[in-house]
């Protein structure tokens, strides 16, 4: 697992130097990502994911009626409610052989990933991107099959947004977008927490949470327009 911090008063060389060692880092592992672009259509290795064919990401198992035939290559979404949601497509994305880098959110938590089925190896985590994250995010997906990217509440310009798009198509990498909206995203995910099941406990009225129950919302390419419940 790759981690690194790019500080927010950072002089520009200091972040400049900064970004050439992702680049660095980026290049070293730009050959791998091809490995997971030639899995072909099979039964999923990995409980509780769907694997996919070339030009797909795998998603996870919950995600499987909304995104039917897995997450294009290329595309951007933006995902909104249940912060469980990245973490679990960066996990079965990581699971099916994938790279997977995510920026901007210091709070991720990598347990929960790995009880997901992540694979640690496979993951980048940029907690402090800066003052500019999607820039940290493009230099990423260079690298990387999929890049979650948390603004933070900050606004992308609609310029700036076309031209992230279409480096996320060239370089067939997946970018999903927390904390924000993103102009022209061409899928949309949402996720609420709609109840949770209960473990009872040896003392009457006392327990814990076994399961989050969601309910997911999908629209834009390759999603079908439709809430279902998980």
């Amino acid at each position: 697992m790759v981690t690194a911090a790019i500080a927010p008063d950072g002089t520009g060389s200091e972040r400049a130097d900064l970004l050439k060692q992702l680049r660095r880092q980026m290049a070293d592992v730009s050959g791998k990502v091809g490995e997971s672009r030639r899995v072909q259509v099979a039964e999923p290795e990995v409980s509780g994911v769907f694997s996919t064919s070339e030009g797909l990401l795998a998603v996870p198992e919950s995600l499987g009626d909304l995104l039917p035939a897995g997450l294009p290559r290329g595309v951007v979404a933006v995902l909104s409610g249940a912060r469980s949601l990245p973490l679990s497509m960066a996990a079965a994305v990581t699971a099916d052989g994938g790279h997977v880098a995510i920026v901007g959110h210091p709070n991720a938590g990598l347990l929960a990933a790995v009880e997901m089925g992540a694979d640690l190896s496979r993951l980048a985590v940029i907690p402090d991107p800066g003052t500019d994250p999607v820039e940290v995010a493009a230099v990423l997906m260079d690298g990387m099959d999929l890049v979650v990217l948390g603004l933070g509440g900050r606004s992308v310009a609609p310029g700036r947004a076309r031209a992230v798009t279409a480096r996320a198509q060239h370089k067939g990498c997946a970018l999903l977008v927390t904390g924000g909206d993103w102009p022209g995203a061409s899928i949309r995910l949402e996720a609420r927490v709609r109840g949770y099941d209960m473990t009872v406990g040896a003392v009457p009225g006392c327990g814990r949470i076994g399961r989050v129950q969601l309910a997911f919302r999908g629209s834009g390419r390759g999603a079908r327009s439709r809430s279902l419940a998980g």
